[in-house]
């Protein structure tokens, strides 16, 4: 299974439309996943043209994203693999035990808000930030996420920088 991870798109402000390094991604994604602050819905019915979307509300979501189905926190399997999904994971110290107390059972926590890309495992349990395609903040490139997924195993992490 082949999954495309996205967070802190910022629309409208950021993303005016999908970027064209993102958008090869999603052609071929089974799955996609958003980990908030989409900003408006519409968003979302854009990356669903692709592929079954799953999305968490972030802090700069308003009512429309929930209303579309975005979730505070989402806990999946894909193809055997349990993920979890929150926007805001906290602090950076402390961050893989809180994760682990509040997903007890995950595999892979993912989660945005910080802008910044982070993919980190200890002890069984790995927690990734894509970052952002459209607003890079203080990192050199934007950057979003592809998984690969093989019958419950996390078979290969990408982080891939838009041009």
């Amino acid at each position: 299974m082949r999954v495309v991870v996205l967070a802190d798109t910022h629309a409208p402000r950021r993303w005016k439309s999908c970027p064209a390094s993102v958008a090869a991604q999603l052609r071929s994604a089974d799955q996609i996943l958003h980990a908030g602050d989409v900003c408006i819905a519409s968003v979302l019915d854009e990356l669903a043209q692709y592929a079954p979307v799953h999305a968490v509300v972030g802090n700069n979501d308003g009512a429309d994203v929930a209303a579309w189905g975005a979730l505070p926190t989402l806990e999946t399997d894909l193809d055997g693999l349990r993920v979890a999904m929150i926007h805001d994971s906290g602090a950076a110290a402390g961050r893989l035990r809180r994760m682990r107390a509040a997903f007890p059972r995950a595999d892979l926590v993912v989660f945005g808000h910080s802008h910044i890309p982070l993919d980190l495992t200890d002890g069984g349990l790995r927690i990734f930030n894509p970052g952002s395609p459209t607003d890079r903040r203080s990192q050199p490139h934007g950057t979003f996420g592809v998984l690969q997924i093989d019958a419950g195993e996390l078979a290969h992490v990408q982080l891939v920088t838009v041009d």
